[in-house]
């Protein structure tokens, strides 16, 4: 457990957008210097924060190691990485990633995330490997038609998911993930639910925190809206609590990590995805919690003492804010979000607004869920961006 805070402690971060972003801003609030690593060509949202930033590639042992030998620590921001490769970094650098290497191989694409929380005792969607024509069908005929078809590594808010409702939407759908080209495939069972919920835990040597269960709203794969606490039983609340610890001891976490799950309509909570960082579905915690999942991002991967996760407020709306337009980045019609007491507007600072990008959030606090959710839907509806 570290029990102070040097003022040259670096912490640097693998990927530099708003994920990044937001823990970075809770780092500085503890006087930590951040440096970041991006693989990307335009200029991302922590990048304009830090004179610490280095370009390269995630495929790069050298670009990684040079990096990891200016900082203290390093943790992740996304998953577009291999195991393999931090593992191989953490060893020439002699810097300690969180998660660590031996977490995240547990957890890094679809198919080894399965296995690993099915071997917990962790109840998982149906899934199986694809690697043939004949899988893509006998899938369909023993879970049903349509399912979702996904690239094991690397899909996010819908990219690299493809729903088919045939044999030859499958068959062309396979082709199009890269399943022809070798890369591993895996179908997914549509799951009757009710709700899709979220549960963040962060953990290091002090311990673990659960922040509360909340409700994810999601719009053509990508999240919309978050409500916390989840408008479910509590006793759904807690058992998903439940397996979130759960699945976070299986894999010996340190970091945040998020977790989404189904509801089903008889009332079982099925683990569909991780993430071993922080996720969009706590961006509420900010204002919402005592400490954010950002805050907690900071003090878990430098092994500090974890803060409180308690509700600000009886209800919690965030809405997350889509590029409207495929132009330079400028954020309109914000008056009456930024009017409203305990409103909470976060612009990431991308430079490029493209239609349905991820740009911003508004989060606001209440004490009706129902209320402040049609409230918060209310002022955000006509910002563009």
């Amino acid at each position: 457990m570290r029990t102070s805070i040097p003022a040259n402690l670096k912490l640097g971060f693998l990927g530099a957008g708003q994920l990044a972003r937001m823990s970075a801003l809770e780092a500085f609030r503890f006087g930590i210097q951040v440096s970041v690593f991006s693989d990307r060509s335009e200029n991302e949202p922590v990048q304009f924060m830090t004179p610490f930033s280095i370009s390269g590639s995630f495929e790069s042992i050298d670009d990684l190691v040079a990096f990891a030998k200016e900082c203290d620590v390093i943790t992740l921001e996304n998953e577009f990485i291999s195991s393999q490769i931090l593992k191989e970094v953490q060893q020439k650098s002699g810097t300690p990633i969180y998660p660590s290497p031996e977490s995240f191989a547990l957890i890094e694409n679809k198919l080894i995330e399965k296995q690993t929380f099915e071997k917990a005792g962790i109840p998982v969607t149906p899934y199986q490997l694809i690697t043939s024509e004949s899988d893509l069908k006998s899938f369909g005929e023993k879970h049903g038609w349509p399912y979702l078809l996904k690239s094991s590594k690397g899909g996010y808010d819908g990219y690299g998911n493809e729903t088919v409702r045939t044999l030859e939407d499958a068959i062309k759908a396979f082709e199009k993930l890269g399943g022809t080209k070798g890369h591993d495939i895996i179908a997914e069972a549509f799951v009757p639910f009710t709700k899709e919920l979220a549960v963040q835990v962060a953990r290091n040597e002090t311990g673990s925190v659960v922040y509360p269960c909340c409700e994810t709203v999601q719009e053509n794969h990508i999240c919309v809206a978050v409500l916390s606490p989840a408008p479910v039983p509590e006793r759904h609340q807690k058992r998903a609590q439940e397996l979130a610890i759960k699945a976070v001891e299986a894999i010996d976490g340190k970091g945040i990590f998020a977790f989404e799950f189904f509801l089903t309509e008889n009332g079982e909570i099925l683990l569909n995805e991780s993430a071993p960082r922080p996720h969009n579905s706590g961006h509420y915690t900010i204002e919402g919690c005592i400490s954010s999942q950002f805050e907690n991002h900071v003090r878990a991967v430098l092994g500090l003492p974890l803060g409180a996760t308690k509700l600000n407020a009886p209800a919690v709306a965030m809405i997350n804010l889509l590029g409207t337009h495929s132009r330079s980045a400028e954020t309109d019609h914000i008056s009456n979000a930024l009017a409203t007491e305990n409103g909470h507007l976060h612009v990431y600072g991308k430079v490029q607004s493209k239609v349905g990008r991820k740009m911003a959030h508004f989060t606001l606090l209440g004490d009706d869920l129902d209320k402040t959710y049609h409230k918060a839907k209310e002022l955000t509806r006509n910002i563009e961006i």
